[in-house]
């Protein structure tokens, strides 16, 4: 079926107040965190796998639908964690599949741990530019489709114990233009670039195990080493600083409540002023069974002008935790 690029456009349009960037984005990253962070494979030190759903500015046509399946685990030398993260990610006429195999070297630092984690894989970016219905049929940047397989790698360092975490990674780390080469009829392309995460969290018992707080943080970068690059057109292109601020409520260690705020700031030369935004309240809620089934959603409310055209973007999920040391998981890991 052929694609308008009229709100497909309007998207890209928005894109800074959107706090864009080339990678997904979830709300709840914190039951994802091995797509961020090869770092995090094992951490739970039992297997556990999730699955995510995301529908992104549901009236918009065009807009973000994107799907994660995570699964990892410890092996049997504790010190080392396995991985394996999928990705599946369409935008209006372009789709991204990646897929990854992560691997952690968990080093003990008293009751705590430093994970080093790397991983790789490759990616498929296939863009139908053909499919869109445009004003001028000659314009040169859609005269052809993109249908690239490129392989990649990634790092990440996790800091953690029980009652805290903090991490950095960037888990792409090779930068791709997404033409085909030799075929590209004008200069106008996009280009894959680094992103970088930096994550930290904490549980605070507020009533021993029946009442515990947690904040969590995420801060994500892209195109922070853009000054430094060789490639001229693209030394001054990025995306704004976007961070999650998260507060939840964890009830005796079942029922999962919390509710975060997304915002941005971009810093601009000096002879420019920086610029900051909201982008969104969001909601959340996970409730784990008695067999270690995991259920959950959130809801993000748009607070910029998105909000004029879409109602917001929905998440579900669903996982499952393991635990090889006893019958069934009495006290789970959420970090």
């Amino acid at each position: 079926m052929k694609k308008t690029l009229t709100l497909f456009t309007f998207v890209l349009l928005l894109g800074k107040m959107a706090f864009a960037q080339q990678e997904p984005m979830f709300t709840k990253y914190i039951f994802n965190s091995l797509i961020f962070n090869p770092g995090y494979a094992g951490s739970k030190d039992y297997l556990s796998v999730g699955l995510i759903h995301r529908s992104q500015w549901v009236e918009i046509e065009g807009a973000p639908v994107t799907q994660s399946f995570t699964a990892h685990t410890p092996l049997r030398n504790e010190r080392v964690g396995v991985g394996l993260s999928v990705v599946n990610d369409i935008i209006g006429p372009s789709r991204t599949t990646s897929a990854n195999l992560s691997y952690a070297y968990r080093i003990p630092m008293g009751k705590s741990k430093l994970s080093v984690g790397l991983q790789g894989g490759v990616e498929n970016y296939n863009a139908n530019w053909k499919d869109l219905v445009i004003d001028d049929p000659d314009d040169l940047v859609f005269q052809e489709n993109v249908n690239l397989l490129l392989p990649n790698f990634g790092m990440g360092l996790y800091f953690y114990n029980s009652k805290f975490y903090i991490g950095a990674s960037s888990p792409k780390l090779v930068e791709y233009d997404l033409k085909e080469e030799g075929t590209s009829t004008t200069d106008i392309y996009a280009r894959a670039v680094r992103h970088f995460y930096f994550t930290a969290g904490a549980a605070i018992p507020l009533s021993g195990d029946a009442l515990v707080f947690k904040p969590s943080f995420i801060w994500r970068n892209v195109g922070a080493d853009k000054r430094l690059s060789k490639l001229d057109p693209f030394q001054d292109i990025a995306a704004p600083n976007e961070f999650d601020l998260d507060l939840s409520l964890l009830f005796h260690q079942t029922l999962w409540v919390g509710a975060s705020l997304r915002s941005a700031f971009s810093v601009e030369p000096l002879e420019k002023p920086a610029r900051s935004g909201v982008g969104s309240f969001d909601v959340w809620a996970s409730y784990v069974l008695k067999n270690g089934l995991r259920i959950g959603a959130a809801y993000d409310y748009p607070l910029n002008e998105l909000n004029r055209v879409t109602s917001g973007a929905f998440e579900l999920m669903v996982g499952y935790e393991f635990d090889f040391r006893e019958n069934k998981v009495i006290t789970p890991r959420y970090f």
